[in-house]
């Protein structure tokens, strides 16, 4: 008996014939990737730490992929504008944002109504290093180290007062003053440049700054290093010491890595991790991150994703630590 092909049958049939077509496609899209221009999102000022970053692997995996890739500087509100921006962009594979420890761990617990979800919101595509934070003074400061900063505000309280040009930025110091149990205020600022202006004018006492920014005031001789907050010495400044030389358990780091909108084909998100992997393990691409302060750290996919995840409770603890209050 011959059987009468019924609606359901023949949609089905039609629906199997056009998925094959376009698998097809489909897979050869991916295998091209990237086909076209990729931006990349910095949520800060050029000439940054971060925007600096991305400029570098922009290089690389242009290099590499014969694509052009487009570094866009999104500054404003502590990353916020930038990291929206990128939450927005289509999930294509397409666009990253240059994601931080600010934009995905600090904001959180530093702003009331963070308008995006970092874990909801991103994929958390790989990493590219970590860095930390100095501690400087001027050069005719009346301390040099950090027991002799304690000693001096404990001498003059209410007198010292430190920079600080994000809630994030403000952690360290604020850190630094619930454990060493001084009497110390901090003066916030725009931009990072005001405060090396002050700093060198005297208008206040001590900062705590990104590595980058603070290399070449300290190879100038403006600023004097004092102390890092990362977990380990930092290689250009061999003799300075930690935090946690004089505070046990004192760490503040920072980190720079890629995200990409929720909903990217995890096999672009993949391929890009793959190639931020093999930028760490190239010697001459690995040695420009250095110079910029970062310390490369090379991580899978789903262990980035793990570790930013682990950093937002580093962060709540900090920010709770500071009695730094949500704005």
């Amino acid at each position: 008996m011959n059987r009468i092909p019924t609606l359901s049958t023949t949609l089905g049939a039609a629906l199997t014939l056009s998925l094959a077509a376009l698998l097809p496609g489909a897979a050869q899209a991916d295998t091209d990737w990237p086909a076209r221009p990729i931006t990349l999102i910095v949520p800060s000022a050029a000439g940054g730490a971060a925007d600096l970053t991305a400029r570098t692997f922009a290089q690389y995996l242009g290099a590499k992929t014969g694509q052009t890739v487009v570094v866009e500087d999104r500054p404003g509100a502590g990353g916020v504008v930038g990291t929206q921006a990128a939450k927005a962009a289509k999930p294509d594979g397409y666009t990253f944002l240059l994601s931080t420890n600010s934009t995905h761990a600090a904001n959180q617990y530093l702003f009331k109504q963070l308008p995006y979800d970092a874990e909801r919101d991103f994929v958390q595509v790989g990493m590219f290093g970590l860095f930390g934070a100095v501690g400087v003074v001027p050069p005719d400061s009346p301390y040099k180290t950090v027991p002799e900063l304690v000693d001096y505000a404990r001498a003059h309280p209410g007198k010292v007062f430190f920079g600080y040009y994000s809630s994030s930025s403000q952690v360290p110091a604020e850190l630094f003053k619930h454990r060493a149990n001084i009497d110390i205020g901090g003066a916030g600022y725009k931009n990072i440049t005001q405060i090396i202006t002050d700093l060198r004018g005297k208008q206040i006492g001590f900062a705590f700054v990104d590595y980058l920014t603070a290399m070449g005031q300290i190879d100038g001789k403006g600023l004097v290093p004092i102390a890092v907050t990362g977990k380990t010495r930092a290689p250009m400044w061999p003799d300075v010491p930690t935090m946690g030389d004089y505070f046990p358990d004192y760490v503040v780091a920072g980190w720079l890595g890629l995200s990409a909108p929720a909903g990217t084909p995890m096999a672009q998100v993949e391929k890009m991790n793959a190639h931020m992997r093999a930028a760490l393990a190239d010697p001459e691409t690995a040695a420009k991150f250095r110079a910029l302060g970062l310390q490369p750290e090379s991580m899978t996919q789903p262990a980035f994703a793990d570790f930013v995840r682990a950093d937002a409770v580093r962060w709540k603890e900090w920010v709770s630590v500071a009695g730094i209050q949500a704005q």
